[in-house]
């Protein structure tokens, strides 16, 4: 997302963060990084736990599955301050896919696999580009 947005010349803070805390500080898994990279993306992030300070951060959130969308929900609903921003699917951003489409976790694939999820985010990103434009 950060490379389709600077490519659009749009300003957008993109960030990364998980809904629990088992890889904090860890770089991403390499066959993600490796697929990353086959189409040109340098993935470096260290990972880190979703913080109750990124509903104020942010003004949407995006979660890869159901399971990580109902968790955010849930962390929403116990604030007790300012409304939270959108919480939604990235894969409802793409066009075509299913309101309730999940990113699939390629781990225990093959190479295909981490490929496939990342044609799936690079369009579900384009989409999520087109709205923000508008």
């Amino acid at each position: 997302m950060k490379k389709l947005a600077a490519d659009a010349g749009l300003h957008v803070v993109v960030d990364s963060a998980g809904t629990g805390g088992w890889h904090k500080g860890e770089l991403p898994d390499p066959r993600t990084r490796e697929a990353a990279s086959r189409a040109g993306y340098a993935l470096d992030h260290r990972a880190r736990q979703f913080a109750l300070g990124d509903f104020d951060r942010f003004d949407l959130v995006l979660a890869m599955d159901r399971d990580n969308l109902a968790q955010l929900v849930r962390l929403a609903r116990g604030r007790t301050s300012s409304t939270p921003p959108p919480i939604r699917l990235l894969r409802s951003f793409e066009p075509g896919a299913a309101a309730d489409a999940e990113v699939p976790d390629p781990y225990y694939g093959d190479r295909d696999d981490f490929d496939e999820v990342v044609k799936i985010c690079e369009r579900a990103c384009a989409g999520l580009l087109a709205h923000l434009r508008r």
